[in-house]
């Protein structure tokens, strides 16, 4: 490295947010960014251990060290240390096909492994990623990268999450004509309609599909393959029609709460609030009866990034009290390292919208929620234990006008594309793929990303999207010079 004794010399110091009083008033992204001199500072203590876990094991199952994409992490933090950012970004984009998207939402377990966390005191990669990245943008090298020559394939690409983009944007690298088809109006999936502006604003998006169309990605809005009605699209008649079909939706079906009073007005999904909030932002129109937190107490019945999105538009919506209930027990303050490390340890952690003023419970179990004039005002609730069985004499109650259900998604929805397909499903509901060819049990259909593996994280989308190009690529040409 540049300079070995960084790690010795140099704190950890990553970017901050701006004041809780402020950035509840919009939907903005709120991090502010470290100074150049700082972001180099930060990079040189990245000390080139021997066996470097941040870059990860490959394609494997979730809780692995490192980063799921193999991002090059110690050579990019080098380059930035040099100052060579135009090479730095080079390397960076040599894995990630959107590490702006990375440096932004993923929780990054690349730093939970890097052998300074040993002690508490990682290396900020996840800042520096987003900052090489953005760098980038601002200095005009990320440029379209079309094919020098076509194959005359066709590949048709379903679902626009991060999934689809990646292996969309890498087949249509390899000279192949891909159409990308989407049900809602913009690409992006979760990333534009489950993720809050004030997390990733939606032109980070924009830009990349723009990138995408100069390389020859044909997208299409409004068409929903298996669906009815206007935009319907019959999976069959896509068959006939390409060479080969890449399956990259998510996991939309979401963990219910089947308890009394469940009917209740004021009670929803996540994912029926967040998407809301977007397209108002967006400036799409919103169908349905609008559903808003302004003036209520609200409850967030899930403890995950879900959830901690639900708190942080609640209070930007004017919330009068937000309350987050997790059914599994507090976790600790801390970490045993000698037992963790380099695996994603489970530990207290704080999200920025939690941060901004959310009662948090643990070890609560919802058992029915009442209410008055058919609308929600209560929940009532009983404290479990280890075993998840509730302890007599722990009742309480809560008052509650809002109710977000944020507890997860068990599998892709079945109804539709995956049955008239007839895809082969696993145990767990999931489209059935291996990650050896990533081939589902119908000729020329793959699949890749939550519809694949279940609900995820976006860098395990990029990855098994990257992945599953590469293997169409082999489908079709009989050999492949995509990279993994």
């Amino acid at each position: 490295m540049g300079k070995v004794t960084g790690f010795l010399e140099i704190e950890r110091h990553d970017r901050k947010y701006a004041p809780v009083a402020e950035r509840i008033k919009h939907f903005r992204e709120f991090v502010v960014p470290l100074p150049e001199k700082e972001l180099r500072d930060q990079a040189a203590r990245c000390m080139n251990c021997g066996i470097p876990y941040c870059h990860g094991t490959g394609s494997v199952a979730p809780g692995t060290p490192g980063c799921p994409v193999n991002n090059q992490i110690p050579d990019w933090n080098d380059l930035v240390y040099q100052g060579n950012w135009e090479e730095a970004a080079r390397n960076l984009h040599s894995t990630n096909n959107f590490p702006e998207f990375t440096g932004r939402i993923c929780p990054a377990p690349c730093e939970a492994s890097c052998t300074l966390n040993i002690d508490d005191n990682p290396v900020t990669i996840k800042t520096i990623e987003c900052a090489i990245v953005d760098r980038a943008w601002e200095n005009g090298w990320v440029k379209p990268e079309p094919p020098q020559q076509t194959t005359g394939k066709k590949v048709a690409v379903v679902g626009s999450g991060p999934a689809g983009l990646a292996c969309a944007q890498q087949l249509a690298r390899a000279g192949h004509e891909v159409h990308v088809f989407e049900k809602y109006a913009k690409a992006g999936g979760l990333l534009r309609y489950g993720i809050p502006d004030f997390k990733m604003e939606k032109h980070i998006i924009d830009r990349r599909i723009a990138q995408m169309e100069a390389e020859g990605v044909v997208f299409h809005y409004g068409v929903h393959v298996g669906g009815s009605g206007s935009g319907a699209l019959d999976p069959q008649a896509m068959l006939r029609d390409y060479d080969a079909v890449a399956l990259t939706g998510g996991a939309e079906a979401p963990r219910d709460l089947p308890i009394p009073g469940r009917g209740l007005a004021g009670i929803h999904f996540a994912m029926d609030f967040l998407p809301q909030q977007n397209r108002r932002v967006g400036k799409e129109p919103i169908t349905g009866a609008e559903i808003l937190a302004t003036g209520k107490h609200v409850v967030v019945i899930g403890g995950g990034d879900t959830g901690s999105d639900c708190i942080g538009t609640s209070f930007r919506q004017g919330a009068k009290s937000v309350t987050q209930l997790e059914i599994m027990p507090a976790p600790p303050e801390r970490e045993n390292k000698a037992l963790t490390w380099p695996n994603w340890p489970v530990k207290m952690r704080t999200s920025s919208s939690q941060a901004e003023g959310a009662q948090r419970d643990y070890a609560v179990l919802t058992q029915h929620f009442s209410g008055a004039d058919g609308k929600v005002t209560k929940l009532h609730c009983v404290r479990v234990d280890s075993q998840f069985k509730p302890l007599p004499g722990t009742e309480f109650e809560l008052d509650a006008e809002l109710i977000l259900l944020a507890m997860g998604f068990v599998h892709p929805v079945h109804e539709g594309l995956l049955k008239q397909l007839g895809v082969e499903l696993d145990p767990r509901g999931n489209v059935r793929a291996n990650t050896a060819d990533y081939q589902t049990s119908v000729p020329k259909v793959f699949s890749a990303g939550d519809m694949r593996r279940g609900q995820s994280l976006v860098v395990w989308a990029i990855r098994e999207g990257r992945l599953c190009a590469q293997s169409v690529d082999r489908f079709l040409m009989g050999r492949t010079d995509l990279p993994r």
